[in-house]
């Protein structure tokens, strides 16, 4: 009944109110790589499952990682199993408003994010510490790539701490 009233197979106006996201919509394979404290990387294979949401005003996505039956699964903290909201922000034309949760690690994000002008997008976490940034680049059909970056000193400084490449299977 949920999924009925959550999930629209259209988006409420064309696919271009929803560019960039709403081209994601679909199930991906992701490869992720992230930065240990040690200052090794790790990696880990997952999935990605996109959507549109609210009447198709919305992507909703959920990513795991490291996907079910994968080693690592479910183990905090490299492990999420989350999900994002976004919509384009009515009142602030090319901005899109952004939610993250992450139950496993008790982790809700909100970003504030704009177009790159190459067909990405850049999303901003800047209302609490650590600060955020988080960009999906190389966007195509059947592949993007998604990196993150974190700040400890209000954006002086970015370390980039994990990157994720998705191959599109449905």
């Amino acid at each position: 009944m949920l999924y009925d009233v959550l999930h629209t197979p259209e988006p409420a106006g064309t696919d271009d109110d929803l560019a960039p996201f709403g081209g994601l919509t679909g199930a991906w394979r992701l490869s992720w790589s992230g930065l240990e404290p040690d200052g090794t990387w790790s990696t880990a294979v997952g999935e990605l499952h996109v959507g549109r949401v609210l009447g198709g005003r919305a992507v909703q996505d959920v990513w795991i990682v490291p996907g079910p039956g994968e080693p690592g699964a479910g183990v905090p903290p490299r492990a999420f199993h989350g999900t994002t909201v976004r919509f384009p922000d009515p009142h602030r034309p090319g901005t899109w408003r952004s939610t993250w949760m992450d139950p496993v690690n008790g982790r809700v994000r909100r970003f504030t994010g704009r177009p790159t002008g190459d067909g990405g997008v850049v999303l901003l976490s800047d209302d609490e510490e650590p600060w955020l940034r988080w960009r999906f680049s190389d966007v195509g059909p059947d592949a993007f790539t998604w990196s993150a970056e974190t700040s400890h000193d209000a954006g002086r400084t970015w370390v980039h701490d994990e990157v994720m490449r998705a191959h599109r299977t449905a």
